[in-house]
């Protein structure tokens, strides 16, 4: 029999520096949830669920695709999915992909070849880590939104590669900071590089209509390549790319992660569609959100940019105890952990949703205080 005693060994050993991973269930509907990606609160809208299922009760959606793409699964919902973000976007092309984990993971090594060159801020997302490990494209990593750092690279590299990528997220999952997206556009088109924007935690909560930093920042235009998913503020399932149509197209012949998985069902693209057409009618839930975040931020009296709201507590089993207090208090809120983020610096990461109100998370601050 084979020897599973390192197996044993490791998971001991994470059990002992506070790193043990479990599978939890679904909270319970007596606990406040502050750890969902469920910004605009549309997963749990029953009057959203009517109108869909009224709109679309005679077309009879399948639950499954039942193949890749390039076979049998490519939908007419994909098209009208397609078509339609395009359209928001004001883009030439937009390419689905089953989640923003294979988006990242995708797209990246097929459009950066050996000859080219990919710089990517130091806390971009692990499914961006992943797709640059997975290519062949060199890479390195500038430091955490120091654009100086950058330029320095770009300085040191641009006349020794064919492409250069700049990667980066608008709001980064972890601290919640958002990126200078027109300093970028400003350094990307200063050495002619491509500008990569993953928009995972902006879609749905920032700008007019709900496209992200890109459109609150006017920069949607000088954007090449503009990533979001739909399991966060759009309560579905899935992701999609932005870009010229010859890159699309490229995608399709060459990104694995499109090319080698099952498609999406027709139902979910349908529901993402549904949503996204109405996107530009959460304004309100989009202003009450930031309300709501400003106002907690204040009282935990930390510095956030977002909706996203890190609480420090520094050593991962602290910050364990910390989560559980809150639990029994009825908050849930999950601890976030080395090596998710930095030795030192676990912390509470609360994610706030557009339907609260900040007297239902005042209690937290006497517990943390206690």
């Amino acid at each position: 029999m084979a020897n599973i005693k390192r197996y044993t060994d490791k998971l001991t050993e994470l059990q002992e520096i506070g790193n043990y991973r479990i599978l939890r269930n679904s909270v319970p509907q007596s606990m406040l949830n502050l750890s969902s990606n469920d910004y605009l609160g549309l997963n749990n809208n029953s009057q959203l669920y009517q109108e869909f299922l009224q709109e679309n009760i005679s077309k009879k959606y399948r639950f499954s695709s039942a193949s890749s793409r390039l076979l049998t699964g490519n939908s007419a919902e994909y098209t009208e999915l397609e078509k339609c973000i395009s359209t928001l976007y004001k883009k030439e092309s937009c390419l689905i992909y089953n989640s923003g984990y294979h988006a990242n993971c995708g797209i990246l090594p097929a459009l950066a070849g050996a000859n080219d060159l990919i710089l990517a801020d130091k806390l971009v997302h692990a499914s961006i880590i992943d797709g640059l490990k997975l290519g062949s494209a060199k890479w390195e990593r500038f430091r955490h939104l120091d654009y100086a750092h950058l330029e320095k690279l770009l300085e040191l590299y641009s006349d020794s590669y064919e492409n250069i990528f700049i990667v980066t997220e608008s709001i980064f999952s972890m601290d919640g900071d958002i990126a200078d997206l027109p300093k970028l556009v400003e350094i990307k088109k200063k050495y002619n590089a491509f500008l990569y924007v993953d928009e995972a935690h902006a879609l749905g909560v920032r700008g007019n209509t709900g496209l992200g930093l890109v459109e609150e920042n006017n920069c949607i235009a000088d954007c090449d390549f503009i990533v979001g998913t739909f399991g966060k503020a759009i309560a579905s399932v899935g992701a999609f790319v932005v870009c010229q149509n010859i890159f699309k197209e490229f995608l399709i012949n060459h990104s694995r992660t499109l090319i080698f998985t099952t498609a999406l069902p027709p139902i979910n693209l349908a529901w993402t569609n549904f949503i996204m057409q109405r996107l530009a009618s959460f304004n309100n839930k989009r202003i009450q959100l930031q309300q709501v975040s400003s106002e907690f931020a204040a009282l935990l009296q930390v510095e956030s940019q977002s909706h996203i709201i890190p609480y420090i507590i520094g050593e991962n089993i602290d910050a364990i105890a910390t989560s559980e207090t809150l639990q029994k208090h009825g908050f849930y809120v999950l601890p976030i952990r080395y090596p998710t983020v930095a030795k030192g610096t676990a912390r509470l990461r609360f994610s706030l949703q557009a339907d609260y109100v900040i007297s239902q998370i005042e209690p937290i601050m006497q517990i943390l205080k206690n």
